[in-house]
């Protein structure tokens, strides 16, 4: 195979970040090769991309769809496996140079890991590896001399503003849109539904996701990946409300000279960008132009009303397992007001009580992190139980 082209694995294939990197893959096969599809339920999605793309491997975390990804693919000279070991399994494959971890929640940290000492650049679109345990990420990925490419639309726009720099950052601006409910106050708030909150002005995203930016807790996990990304102190990052959602984030250097990053809100040029990286490649994305866009507007967040964005600042401050307690509680928050089991409001409660009365670790080792995700999600799924 031509030295040229690189070797992905997509941790999450099935998902909005691994059907826009497919979609990359396929108008560049001259650059890239799929090796490895998962996806923890979607059978007939995985089944179809691998059909397509004709991976070595596969893997279904759901192992009750084995037998039915097995069949299918029966013809084809695939490696069918199933359940969560699975992922570390295929991540440390010989020819692979690239894991693009498009997982949902902390699922993502274990194959992370296994990846990295495997030696192989990550393209990180699975913020909450970092958010548990970004200290001990950074340590073996500077141990094992692997990369760490953010897929993240707005820690991309940092990065990309960070190439050929070598003066120090003061201070980044992590541009937030606001959500769907941006302005309103905690008496609309208090009664809003599922499909309210599922309608994201900007972005089309997974259903988390699209949930965690509606509460802005996506942008305080951002913000904790920013941290480690970066190697910032807390006071180096900000956020800033800009509803257009074309500055997707912004550098302010020692001197005071700032720089952003610009274009219209489209996830597969950060994906492609960690992909290629550090080539830029030609595209057909739509281009982002001036005149449509007259006025370009900023404000501050409300970290008040949206509560969410002020316990990850918290989670960030007090360090130690703290974050890997804000992660867990919010993801069995945002799945439980998915299936109307509580409301907008009652998530931020949930995550503040988990805060407060779980036990702190200030120096959490790997397995401390798994302990406290486990008591963690035991205890706020006994907080939604009682509500």
């Amino acid at each position: 195979m031509h030295q040229s082209i690189k070797n992905i694995a997509i941790l999450g294939s099935t998902g909005s970040i691994g059907t826009q990197a497919l979609a990359v893959i396929a108008a560049n096969p001259d650059l890239f090769c799929v090796q490895v599809l998962t996806a923890q339920s979607n059978v007939e999605l995985l089944i179809a991309q691998a059909l397509t793309f004709k991976p070595k491997a596969v893997v279904i975390g759901d192992e009750a769809k084995y037998q039915e990804l097995k069949e299918a693919l029966k013809n084809l000279d695939i490696d069918v496996k199933a359940g969560q070991e699975a992922l570390c399994e295929v991540v440390v494959m010989p020819q692979l140079n690239m894991v693009l971890t498009a997982l949902v929640g902390s699922a993502g940290l274990k194959p992370t890991i296994a990846a990295i000492k495997a030696g192989k650049d990550i393209a990180l679109a699975n913020k909450e590896t970092l958010v548990v345990a970004g200290e001990l990420i950074n340590s073996l990925a500077k141990k094992y001399h692997v990369k760490i490419l953010p897929v993240d639309s707005e820690h991309s726009a940092i990065f990309q503003c960070l190439v050929g720099e070598e003066s120090d950052i003061e201070k980044i601006y992590l541009t937030a849109s606001g959500g769907p409910f941006r302005g309103k106050d905690f008496e609309f708030l208090a009664n809003v539904t599922k499909n309210q909150a599922l309608k994201h002005p900007n972005w089309v995203m997974g259903a988390k996701i699209t949930i965690d930016s509606a509460t802005l807790m996506n942008k305080g996990l951002e913000v904790i990946e920013a941290k480690w990304l970066f190697d910032l102190a807390v006071e180096q990052i900000d956020v800033i409300v800009h509803p257009q959602s074309i500055i997707h984030s912004i550098v302010q250097f020692q001197d005071g000279s700032m720089k952003a990053q610009m274009g219209v809100p489209d996830m597969k040029l950060p994906i492609q960008y960690a992909m290629a990286y550090p080539k830029r490649v030609q595209n057909n994305f739509k281009r982002f132009n001036f005149l449509e866009y007259p006025t370009l507007t900023f404000e501050p967040a409300d970290i008040k009303t949206f509560r969410n964005l002020a316990l990850a600042f918290e989670a960030l401050n007090q360090a130690g397992n703290m974050p890997c307690i804000l992660n867990a509680a919010n993801e069995v928050v945002v799945a439980a007001f998915l299936n109307e089991e509580m409301g907008f409001l009652q998530m931020s409660e949930v995550i503040e009580t988990c805060m407060a009365k779980l036990d702190f670790v200030q120096e959490p080792s790997l397995e401390d992190y798994f302990e406290t995700d486990k008591q963690t999600r035991i205890f706020a799924k006994h907080l939604v139980t009682n509500i």
